[in-house]
């Protein structure tokens, strides 16, 4: 008087082992996500500094006399010849792969200037890059400044 039904599916004890199981692993690889985009972000900033040191540079290039633009927004808004040295992602005091972007520059005619990223949620570091084009980070925990005159403080970084 046996009747076998043929029952299929899973216990509750097997899919709470599956379920341990992917938490388990969510565990481990979420953390080392968020550490890559840490790093994306930092690296991102970087290479936007440097963009931004060369649209600097150009629009310098075209003044007479020579002079680095007034604000982001010069930068972003086309000439009367010619396409805009920057594109429209840049505002300024605006937030940038997770830093906020801080423009200094002298009185004009402006020969120097700097750029600072501040971290938000998104990021650790402070960078700032000035007239001689190099990205200065972080040295033993102390964040490098800006000024008018350029960057203050930190170590010169590559890549």
């Amino acid at each position: 008087m046996f009747i076998k039904l043929n029952r299929k599916g899973f216990t509750l004890v097997e899919i709470m082992i599956v379920v341990a199981i992917i938490g388990l692993l969510a565990a481990i690889a979420i953390p080392n996500l968020l550490r890559a985009r840490i790093n994306a972000n930092e690296g991102a900033i970087k290479s936007d500094m440097r963009t931004f040191s060369g649209a600097n540079e150009s629009y310098r290039a075209a003044q007479n006399p020579p002079t680095y633009a007034a604000d982001i927004l010069t930068l972003t808004t086309p000439p009367a010849t010619g396409p805009s040295y920057l594109d429209a992602s840049w505002v300024e005091a605006g937030v940038k792969h997770g830093f906020t972007i801080t423009y200094l520059v002298a009185a004009a005619p402006a020969s120097t200037y700097s750029l600072l990223g501040t971290p938000t949620a998104a990021a650790e570091n402070t960078y700032c890059i000035d007239q001689a084009g190099v990205v200065y980070g972080p040295t033993a925990g102390v964040a490098p400044t800006a000024a008018t005159t350029g960057c203050a403080g930190g170590t010169a970084i590559g890549g």
